[in-house]
């Protein structure tokens, strides 16, 4: 009898705090992302190139990014400074500076308060030599 009311107190228990997690996730800010990954395919050399990364708060609370950083010196960086508010939309906008010839892989960490934690977006393409004119 003993064990079968532990038992039944230990499920009331489980669901209970899935049920409070739930509710609480509903309530926190959170991305939903169009995309998080981008393919540039082949770029020209010397010709710096932009990504917007868009995103909607599907959250019930404001959306705050409080930082969002570029792997290499490279990768410029801009994000929004104010809260993105449930239902609004914001972008993460990350340049890159085409300079060294080859494929490339680069990222952007987002940090804020999202209920995901930091989330990395990514890019990829290559590099290619600008043909010279002929004459």
């Amino acid at each position: 009898m003993k064990t079968k009311n532990l038992f039944f107190t230990i499920v009331a228990l489980f669901v209970a705090t899935v049920v409070a997690t739930v509710v609480v996730a509903g309530t926190l800010a959170s991305f939903k992302w169009a995309e998080t990954d981008h393919d540039f395919g082949k770029i020209p050399q010397r010709k710096p190139v932009t990504v917007q990364f868009q995103f909607k708060n599907s959250g019930g609370e404001p959306l705050i990014v409080s930082d969002a950083k570029g792997s290499c010196g490279c990768t410029g960086v801009e994000f929004p400074k104010e809260p993105v508010l449930p239902n609004q939309s914001g972008t993460i906008k990350a340049t890159f500076d085409a300079a060294a010839i080859g494929p490339f892989t680069k990222s952007v960490t987002v940090f804020s308060n999202a209920a995901e934690g930091v989330t990395v977006l990514r890019f990829q393409g290559e590099v290619v030599e600008l043909s010279k004119p002929t004459r």
